[in-house]
């Protein structure tokens, strides 16, 4: 008899393991009512494109688990992913500031090396 620590024990994923059939493609572009979302619309701008992705981003199995849910429950896993979704662009752009940051430092010390190479 299997004991209950056991039992409880998440299943293991093999992240090298690969189906032997590919998967469907779920969706390979987000629809808006004025036709397939392209790199020159804008969610910031448009609430139309801003919708569609948003609506495109549950896939056909979050809409089966979404089913069972409450409306409080959904409004709290929206709540939660809004904050994770903020926490990494937000991350994104700390990482960013600080490349840049490098950059700068090192297009100075290009321009010191240049200058002192001139002088010698």
């Amino acid at each position: 008899m299997a004991s209950s620590s056991s039992q409880n024990k998440p299943e293991t994923i093999n992240l090298n393991d690969t189906p032997s059939v590919m998967p469907e493609v779920w969706r390979p572009y987000f629809l808006s009512i004025n036709g397939p979302v392209s790199v020159t619309d804008s969610v910031i701008l448009n609430g139309e494109t801003a919708t569609a992705v948003a609506a495109g981003l549950c896939t056909p199995e979050d809409a089966k688990v979404l089913a069972g849910r409450t409306d409080p429950q959904i409004i709290n896993e929206s709540l939660a992913l809004t904050v994770q979704c903020t926490a990494t662009v937000s991350n994104m752009g700390r990482r960013l500031h600080v490349r840049n940051m490098e950059v700068k430092t090192l297009r100075s010390q290009v321009t010191i090396l240049q200058r002192a190479e001139q002088d010698h």
